[in-house]
């Protein structure tokens, strides 16, 4: 079974079966419209009561609502060549997973699907569509799309989706933002999610002593000494950058998670997604 196919099979058997259970989607759809009250009459839904007003008036009154609105789920790849990397697994296969399980999701709840892909530019983009084969055919680009020495940026990715959805959306941003990504316009116009893909090697590095390290997005190697004192200056360093990070999101109401190679994308997802 190749890994295009792993990654399908098991995303599938947590989206309908493990992962969400009786529940409709990880994520639901965007409500009803809620047009007016009126007094309740025999045969109405007791669920729709308002028992606020109910108490006031000393009537019962129920919430009058227009059918739910489909849910445009937009999701958005960001394959700089740092997501070729990982000591368990890639991250790019990890981001891959979660493409699966989100695209998966959409479809069994009804909704529409379409999915990009970003460095400095943007790669590549499938169409809004409710089909399962669209989850095989954005899981397929992810997986294969040579990332090696691609820039990312998150300021084109927020312009890009900004000028091209002209329907509110709920779009899920994917990568190991190692850059403070600049989403603040995005935010104000759709609901947006960050999914943070990261190896725990990337956050605390081990000791290697004199080593040379190639960067994979501009392929120059580094070389030096990577002794305790270097490997710490580095942890601390991610870590104040991903305060900065988190305090970004949070400004901007933009939720958020990480998820590590080593974790479970399920687990990290049902979290994200619970209770929205």
């Amino acid at each position: 079974m190749s890994k295009l196919q792993k990654i399908l099979v098991r995303a599938r058997r947590q989206v309908f079966s493990e992962m969400v259970g009786n529940n409709p989607s990880i994520f639901q759809g965007e409500g009803y419209d809620f047009i007016e009250l009126r007094e309740y009459m025999p045969g109405d839904d007791i669920r729709h009561i308002d028992w606020n007003i109910t108490a006031k008036l000393q009537k019962p009154y129920i919430k009058i609502f227009r059918e739910e609105r489909e849910l445009n789920v937009v999701v958005a790849s960001m394959l700089n060549g740092s997501v070729h990397f990982g000591s368990k697994r890639f991250k790019q296969d990890v981001i891959a997973e979660v493409v699966a399980m989100l695209s998966f999701s959409t479809i069994k709840n009804g909704d529409l699907l379409s999915s990009y892909i970003f460095t400095d530019k943007l790669e590549s983009h499938l169409k809004p569509s409710k089909k399962l084969f669209a989850v095989h055919r954005n899981v397929d680009e992810v997986l294969n799309f040579d990332a090696l020495h691609h820039k990312a940026d998150y300021k084109f990715l927020s312009d890009t989706l900004f000028k091209r959805l002209k329907r509110k959306s709920l779009i899920i941003v994917i990568g190991d933002f190692f850059e403070i990504p600049d989403l603040k316009l995005l935010a104000k116009k759709h609901e947006v999610v960050a999914i943070v893909v990261r190896d725990i090697l990337e956050e605390k590095p081990p000791k290697m002593g004199f080593a040379s390290l190639i960067d994979p997005e501009s392929g120059n190697v580094l070389e030096g000494d990577f002794n305790d004192a270097t490997v710490k200056a580095y942890a601390q360093r991610v870590l104040l950058h991903d305060r900065e990070l988190y305090a970004t999101f949070r400004k901007h109401q933009i939720r958020f998670t990480k998820l590590y190679t080593h974790e479970s994308a399920g687990v990290a997802l049902r979290r994200l997604f619970e209770g929205r």
